[in-house]
């Protein structure tokens, strides 16, 4: 079971991984794509930490909405409602609920990638954080079928996620400014599921010193 102190740990450690990694990002970013990403995340997730104590905390649900528009409020170009939809789209998975399961964990991640689906006009396999996303999704599912506990789970997700990632790198960027460089995209990983791989690994590295009672 995971608590709302588990969801704030996540969303605090997306968060400051977003802005710890601005240059990062936005150096890979600018190899195929326009480089903003690194400074768009990191605005509005510095909205996040900053407002951080003034989010209702009613339940997960509630919470993770207030994220939400914050980040949409704030992100800049196509990452502001990318994210925030994910946001939203998980935040409604489990409304009232002030406790989650793994299976919900899997559920709030199949919801994210549907609604960044739909609202970005992208598959898999179109070169972007979905490229990531959805192996890390699966790995959690098949991770709570194994019985494994949670640090293993997270462990396996980041993993899966830093694989994911490099499995990017000979593909052709179909969505977003990389597009439009078609070939001279292959080479390069997708910055965006570089962004969710570094995230995930920030997850795993930190999940065991995490403060449960906050």
């Amino acid at each position: 079971m995971t608590s709302l102190a588990d969801v704030e740990f996540v969303v605090r450690t997306i968060a400051q991984t977003a802005v710890d990694n601005e240059k990062y990002f936005g150096d890979l970013d600018a190899v195929v794509g326009d480089g903003d990403l690194g400074y768009s995340l990191a605005r509005g997730f510095e909205i996040v930490l900053s407002d951080w104590d003034s989010y209702d905390r009613t339940d997960i649900s509630t919470f993770l909405s207030k994220v939400a528009i914050a980040i949409t409020s704030r992100i800049g170009g196509t990452s502001g409602p990318i994210w925030g939809t994910a946001f939203l789209r998980a935040a409604a998975v489990v409304r009232d609920k002030t406790d989650i399961t793994g299976n919900d964990v899997v559920a709030m991640l199949r919801a994210a990638i549907a609604g960044i689906m739909a609202r970005g006009n992208a598959e898999l396999g179109d070169k972007t954080l979905l490229d990531v996303l959805a192996p890390v999704a699966d790995t959690i599912e098949a991770e709570l079928v194994g019985e494994s506990g949670a640090s293993e789970i997270v462990a396996a997700s980041a993993q899966t996620a830093r694989a994911a990632a490099d499995a990017t790198t000979p593909m052709i960027a179909r969505r977003g400014r990389a597009a439009y460089t078609g070939e001279r995209s292959i080479g390069s990983p997708d910055a965006g599921a570089v962004a969710v791989a570094v995230i995930v690994e920030a997850l795993a590295a930190n999940w065991d010193q995490r403060d449960r009672t906050s």
